[in-house]
C-alpha cells in the first residue's frame, strides 16, 4: 500500500536533506529518499559532499596539515618534534570518524523534525499535478505517492575518456580520499578545487604531485591578481601546476598509469605516476531517476530545466543543486532547498547568486564572492580597488602564516562593494563579512567605519576597505 506524503525529496544531499527539513518546519507531511551506503551497507545520507566531498576532504586537509606543521613549522615556535611518523591508516580512519558524524547527524535530524526516511533509490511510477507516484528501490521496494516533489540527486564526477575511473589507478574524487598508501608520484588532471585540494593533501603527505591542467590561466574563474599570488604560493609549497596541455592517450598498467600529453609549448610529453586524480569538473545526476515517464525535462548538458524559482516544466515538480544550472556548490543546494520549500508553502524564498561564497581550501586557502576586477573592466564598469597584505597583519605574523592578501572592489561613483577576494590563513571564515556587507549592499566605506577585534585577521578586511580609498593605516 502507497505512503502519502505532501513533500517527497529525491536525494539526501546538503540541498535534498536541508529541503525536508525546512518543508517538515512549515508543517508538510515530508519524506527523504537517498541511497547512499556506508561501509555495512547502511544509510549514510548527505550525499557527495557528506561521504566523498567537502567533509572528508576537510578532514584529510586539516590532518595533512597538522603534518606539514610539524615536520617544517613547529621549530619556528621553539617546538622540537622527534622521530615524526605517519599512521595513514588511523588518519583515513579519523577522516571515515567524521564523516559518520555527519550521516548520523542528519538522521537524527530527520527524526527531530519528523522527516519519514527512506534508504534506497528513488525515481518516477507515474503523475500529473494532482500528485506523482515514486519507487523507492532499497533493501525492499516500496511505492510512496507526494503532492509536491523536489529533486536532488547531485552530480558524479566527469570521467576522460577512454579512461574509466577504477578507484585504484585511476580516481575520482571517491578514490582519491581513500589512498592507503602515499604515492611516489601522483598525477592530477583539472587544477580546480577538488584537483588543488587533493594534490595539496598528498602533496604534504609526501607525494610528489604534478598537475595538469587545459586551460592557459591558472584558477581563471579567480581574480588575476589572487590567482598569480595562490599560484605563486602553491608552487613555492613544491606543487607543480603545468597550464595549456592537451591530454592525450592514458593507459593503466598493473601498478602505474602513463599519461601522453602535449605542453603549452606544443610538444609530446609522457608522465608516469603511481596514482592520477581526474578532476575535470562534474555531470548531473539522473540516472535511474526515470524521468521520461513523467516528461521531466532535461537540458543539453543533462541538467533538469528549471527557472529562476527552482520551478521544472512539470506541475509540482522542483529541482536544486548540482543536478540543475549555477555553481554545484553545497551551500548554493542549501540555499535552494530551504527556498524552494518555502515557495510550496507559498512564501517568497530567496536566494542571491551574487552574493554565493566560493572557497578553495588549500594553504592558503582561497575565497572570494562577486565580480573579479578583470569582470568589470570586461563589463565596463568604473570601480576602485583596495588591497592589504597579511604581511602587514599582527595576528598573521603571530600564527606564522603572512601569506595572501585582502582586495576589495567598489563602485567607483556608490562605492558599493562589487567583489572581495582573499588569498590567505582562515580565508573560507574571512569571506562570510563580505558576503553579509553586500547582501545589505554595504560600501567600502561601510566595511572601514567598522571597529573590527586587534589583533585579528579580520582587520586585514577592514584595511583592504580604507585601502579601496587610499587610506590604509598599518600598510
Amino acid at each position: 500500500m502507497s505512503k502519502n506524503f505532501d513533500v517527497v525529496v529525491i536525494g539526501g544531499g546538503p540541498g535534498g536533506y536541508i529541503a525536508a527539513i525546512r518543508a517538515a518546519q512549515l508543517g508538510f507531511n515530508t519524506a527523504c529518499i537517498d541511497e547512499w551506503k556506508n561501509e555495512k551497507g547502511g544509510p549514510a545520507p548527505g550525499g557527495t559532499c557528506t561521504n566523498v566531498g567537502c567533509i572528508p576532504s576537510k578532514a584529510l586537509l586539516q590532518s595533512s596539515e597538522h603534518y606539514e606543521h610539524a615536520s617544517h613549522s613547529f621549530a619556528d615556535h621553539g617546538i622540537e618534534v622527534k622521530g615524526l611518523g605517519l599512521n595513514l591508516e588511523k588518519m583515513l580512519g579519523r577522516k571515515n570518524t567524521v564523516v559518520k558524524q555527519n550521516n548520523d547527524g542528519i538522521l537524527y535530524l530527520f527524526k527531530k523534525n519528523k522527516v519519514t526516511f527512506f534508504h534506497g533509490r528513488g525515481s518516477f511510477v507515474k503523475g500529473d499535478a494532482n500528485g506523482y507516484e515514486i519507487k523507492v528501490a532499497g533493501a525492499t521496494e516500496e511505492s510512496i505517492t507526494a503532492k509536491q516533489v523536489i529533486v536532488a540527486t547531485g552530480s558524479n564526477a566527469r570521467a576522460l575518456p577512454g579512461a574509466a575511473f577504477d578507484e585504484e589507478l585511476i580516481l575520482s574524487n571517491t578514490g582519491a580520499l581513500a589512498i592507503t598508501e602515499v604515492p611516489k608520484k601522483l598525477g592530477v588532471i583539472g587544477a580546480g578545487v577538488i584537483g588543488l585540494e587533493m594534490g595539496s593533501v598528498w602533496r604534504r603527505l609526501g607525494a610528489e604531485v604534478t598537475v595538469l591542467e587545459a586551460l592557459p590561466t591558472f584558477l581563471g574563474a579567480v581574480d588575476e591578481q589572487i590567482a598569480k599570488e595562490a599560484q605563486k604560493l602553491l608552487a613555492k609549497q613544491g606543487l607543480v601546476v603545468n597550464l595549456g596541455v592537451k591530454i592525450g592517450d592514458i593507459k593503466a598498467g598493473k601498478k602505474d598509469v602513463s599519461v601522453d600529453y602535449t605542453d603549452d609549448k606544443g610538444n609530446a610529453q609522457k608522465a608516469v605516476f603511481d596514482k592520477l586524480i581526474v578532476s575535470i569538473g562534474r555531470t548531473p545526476n539522473t540516472t535511474g531517476l526515470n524521468a521520461e515517464a513523467v516528461g521531466l525535462k532535461l537540458d543539453e548538458r543533462g541538467f533538469i530545466a528549471v527557472d529562476g524559482d527552482c520551478k521544472t516544466n512539470l506541475p509540482n515538480v522542483w529541482a536544486v543543486g548540482d543536478v540543475v544550472r549555477g555553481p554545484m556548490l553545497a551551500h548554493k543546494a542549501e540555499e535552494e532547498g530551504v527556498a524552494v520549500a518555502e515557495r510550496i508553502a507559498g512564501q517568497h524564498g530567496h536566494v542571491n547568486f551574487n552574493t554565493i561564497p566560493w572557497v578553495i581550501y588549500t594553504s592558503p586557502e582561497i575565497a572570494w564572492v562577486g565580480k573579479t576586477e578583470q569582470q568589470l573592466k570586461a563589463d565596463g564598469v568604473a570601480y576602485k580597488a583596495g588591497t592589504f597584505p597579511f604581511l602587514a597583519n599582527g595576528r598573521a605574523r603571530a600564527l606564522g602564516d603572512t601569506s595572501g592578501m585582502v582586495k576589495f572592489l567598489a563602485d567607483a561613483t556608490t562605492d558599493e562593494i562589487l567583489g572581495v577576494h582573499i588569498v590567505g590563513p582562515m580565508a573560507s571564515e574571512l569571506i562570510s563579512e563580505a558576503v553579509v556587507a553586500m547582501e545589505f549592499r554595504a560600501s567600502a566605506e561601510d566595511i572601514a567605519r567598522i571597529c573590527h577585534a586587534h589583533p585579528s585577521l579580520s582587520e586585514a578586511t577592514k584595511e583592504a576597505a580604507l585601502a579601496v580609498d587610499k587610506r590604509a593605516l598599518n600598510f
